[in-house]
Parts: structure tokens; C-alpha cells; sequence
């Protein structure tokens, strides 16, 4: 929780660079919370309910995200030493969401990099200074 938090903290920062975990932790909240939501409107559905008010709370979820997940998307590509306009790679029809997912996945530039300095060092560096 505390990475996806972390993400949601840093909402409009394309700034940076952000770690695999932070990334990956954040779409996998993304998924569940979203499942869920649609999974409830769909039981309610099947039962006669107001099921349209959990697919609406399912859009309006996924709107309140969209700015956070793109900056953290892009503060991941940062990582990898690419621009966040690697972002529109994922346009390219067929080919383009799987590079993207290829270099969302890549391991982060060692050290410091054109977008800051490595987000596992200053984690490091905080656990070692506490120790």
C-alpha cells in the first residue's frame, strides 16, 4: 500500500525517476480496486440492482488515476534513461503496448542518470543511515 500511496503522492510529478516496485505496485492496486468495482456491478446486475452506480464508480476511479498513472509511467521510463514521450510508443497498433510493457519492465539505470539520481540508492541510502 505504501507504494501505491507513494504514487499517489507524487500526482502530477513527471519529474524524477520511480522504481519497477513503485510502478508495478501502483497498476496492480489499479487492477484490483477496478475489478472489484466492475465485479460488484456486474453481481448487482445479474440480481436487478443498481449496478450502474459501481460501473460508474468504476469510470469515475479509473479518471481520478489516469494523471497519476501516466506520471508515474513516465518517472519509470525516466529510470530506464528514456524521454517519458516513449509513452506513445503504446499508440503503434499490435506492437506498441508490448515494447512499452518490454521497457516498463527493464531494470533502472545503475547510479545517476540525466533524470535525477536512482530512486533503489536514496532507498538504500535511507535504510543504511537508519541502521
Amino acid at each position: 500500500m505504501e507504494w501505491y500511496q507513494m504514487a499517489l503522492k507524487r500526482y502530477a510529478e513527471f519529474n524524477g525517476r520511480s522504481r519497477r516496485k513503485e510502478y508495478w505496485m501502483f497498476t496492480l492496486y489499479n487492477i484490483v480496486i477496478t475489478m472489484v468495482l466492475y465485479v460488484a456491478g456486474l453481481l448487482l446486475l445479474m440480481r436487478g440492482s443498481i449496478a450502474m452506480v459501481f460501473f460508474g464508480l468504476a469510470i469515475i476511479y479509473w479518471l481520478a488515476v489516469l494523471v497519476p498513472g501516466l506520471a508515474v509511467c513516465v518517472r519509470r521510463l525516466h529510470d530506464i534513461d528514456k524521454s517519458g514521450w516513449f509513452i506513445l510508443v503504446s499508440l503503434i497498433p499490435a506492437v506498441g503496448g508490448i515494447i512499452l510493457l518490454v521497457l516498463l519492465c527493464l531494470d533502472g539505470t545503475p547510479g545517476d542518470n540525466r533524470f535525477g539520481p536512482s530512486p533503489k540508492a536514496i532507498v538504500q541510502g535511507q535504510a543504511t543511515a537508519i541502521s
